[in-house]
């Protein structure tokens, strides 16, 4: 009997699921239940969607970004795919570099009884305070396979200025 249930049942079919449990049994479950009522109850006149859609709705995005110190420069890694290095925009001050990009994406499909357009749009804009003893005149910036690397070399005098502090415990 049991290897006919085999046959029956199909086996590695998704995840195993924990039993269910009762509310009673995890006050936590009908507070969470309460509160999400309560958000959407609030936002249903104002047809909003997560911040993620409603940025991609308004045609903008945020890119992912790393900041990364070294001893000799900082580094700046942005996350760009889909985009090419015409268009992304780089833009350095004295105390401040902002990365700018727009992303524009068209696909065109034809048949024989169709014709199918698909278009989106979507323009970023971060700006990263810079530290002081960055060398502007050495600033370089590459772009490869949709990522946006910028490197920020330190000054000589920045390379040099770090003091250890020594740490002492707390006696009471």
């Amino acid at each position: 009997m049991a290897s006919k249930i085999k046959e029956v049942v199909p086996a590695g079919q998704g995840p195993v699921t924990p039993p269910a449990r009762r509310e009673e049994d995890v006050p936590l479950f009908s507070l969470q239940r309460e509160v999400n009522r309560l958000f959407d109850d609030f936002f249903r006149g104002f047809d909003l969607r997560p911040l993620r859609a409603s940025e991609e709705r308004w045609g903008g995005f945020s890119p992912k970004m790393d900041l990364e110190e070294t001893e000799k420069e900082y580094r700046i890694t942005a996350e760009l795919p889909g985009m090419e290095e015409k268009d992304v925009e780089v833009l350095l001050t004295g105390n401040s570099i902002t990365l700018k990009g727009e992303k524009k994406e068209e696909k065109e499909e034809k048949g024989k009884s169709y014709y199918h357009v698909e278009r989106s749009y979507g323009s970023f804009q971060r700006t990263v305070p810079l530290p002081e003893g960055i060398d502007l005149k050495k600033v370089d910036a590459e772009f490869k396979n949709g990522v946006l690397t910028v490197k920020l070399p330190k000054t000589a005098e920045a390379k040099q200025s770090g003091k250890k502090v020594p740490v002492k415990s707390a006696r009471k």
